[in-house]
């Protein structure tokens, strides 16, 4: 499962944190902590919410409170990855295209084996996808996380606006970048979950990468 080095990108810097909110962010993982534990122990439908209420020391009312959802306790993995895409685009150096930026930054997480592009094959990780992507609800529910990253990304893409939403050039051209990554991370976790070494599909894995985002180039030459 992805920890707290990879669920922030390595080469965005950090902004500084207030303790109130450091106190929060601790309390949402040590609960997601808790309650992931249990998921891989037994199984996501077979524990309850009050289950894992107890098990991290709160009430049923308070875990709601940080977690709308029994889903969220596992996605909350991916909540700092929302808007990751859209912070690779508004701060990428000057001379970059957006989509130059973003290739950078996948290969970049391909080289320190992010789990988020697939290619992890520490045990933690293989069953946190085995989880995630074993259970429907969790598949369903990782939806509006994407939707979330496409509008992001859009509107990064599409700039300063007063509309209230991006132009549909952006909104077209997030759906299309983030589908790309998707399934590049999708294809090299089937292979890493199937028994294959890591460094074996690596070399792939950067071939696959660099194929889709010449692809995107082509297509999407505004923003190439």
């Amino acid at each position: 499962m992805p920890d707290d080095e990879t669920t922030k990108p390595a080469d965005q810097p950090q902004q500084p944190v207030g303790l109130r909110q450091l106190k929060k962010r601790r309390t949402y993982e040590a609960v997601s902590d808790a309650a992931i534990a249990l998921f891989l122990e037994r199984g996501f439908e077979k524990v309850s919410v009050a289950e894992v209420a107890a098990a991290a020391e709160i009430s049923k009312p308070t875990l709601f409170r940080y977690f709308p959802a029994k889903e969220d306790l596992v996605l909350h993995r991916f909540a700092d990855h929302e808007d990751e895409a859209a912070r690779v685009v508004t701060g990428r150096p000057r001379d970059h295209s957006p989509l130059a930026a973003l290739r950078a930054h996948f290969l970049a997480g391909l080289t320190r084996h992010d789990p988020v592009t697939g290619l992890n094959d520490a045990p933690e990780v293989l069953a946190f996808h085995r989880l995630l992507y074993g259970t429907p609800s969790l598949v369903a529910r990782l939806y509006g996380y994407q939707e979330r990253a496409e509008r992001a990304l859009a509107e990064a893409l599409g700039g300063p606006t007063d509309a209230p939403v991006a132009p549909l050039p952006a909104r077209l051209a997030a759906a299309q970048i983030l589908a790309a990554q998707r399934v590049l991370a999708l294809e090299n976790w089937r292979r890493v979950a199937a028994g294959e070494p890591v460094t074996d599909v690596r070399a792939d894995a950067v071939r696959a990468a660099n194929q889709a985002f010449d692809q995107l180039s082509s297509g999407l030459t505004q923003y190439a």
